[in-house]
């Protein structure tokens, strides 16, 4: 992994990348969403600082457990802007997602153990189909073995 002198404070793109291990196009990405920032000169490349690394470390490792991107921004928008995350942000943040983490969990449990009962026949009102209809909410509402956009007469 490439080294950074100290008395670099700011990073390329190329160099954020190296060692960050994320994709320049990733970078870009997360810099569109608005989950890290950067300047640009007066070549108009940018320049990231070094607390970008951290950010990055934080935004992937928030991706590898399932949270959404834009969770993670509005996480990130909490902290300074010019601070990097520390372990107690991360835990602190992280326990906010532990509930949503652990009700997907549960959701994906389900599926596995009901997913030889579905047969993919699109019925949307089969008391037991987990995979398209949890607690046959569209059994009570409607019939049929599709769901059709409701027509308006004119």
């Amino acid at each position: 992994m490439p080294q950074i002198p100290e008395k670099i404070h700011e990073l390329t793109v190329g160099q954020l990348s190296a060692r960050s291990g994320a994709a320049v196009s990733a970078l870009h990405f997360y810099e569109t969403k608005g989950l890290i920032s950067s300047r640009r000169t007066s070549g108009n490349q940018r320049r990231y600082g070094r607390d970008t690394l951290r950010r990055v470390a934080f935004i992937r490792a928030a991706q590898r457990v399932g949270i959404p991107l834009a969770t993670v921004r509005d996480a990130l928008a909490q902290l300074p802007e010019e601070r990097t995350p520390t372990r107690e942000d991360w835990a602190r943040l992280s326990g906010t997602w532990r509930a949503e983490l652990d009700e997907r969990i549960k959701q994906l449990g389900r599926l596995r153990d009901h997913l030889s009962d579905c047969i993919g026949c699109g019925c949307l009102s089969l008391e037991n189909c987990v995979l398209s209809n949890p607690d046959d909410v569209f059994g009570e509402r409607l019939t049929g073995s599709r769901l059709m956009p409701e027509r308006r007469d004119a």
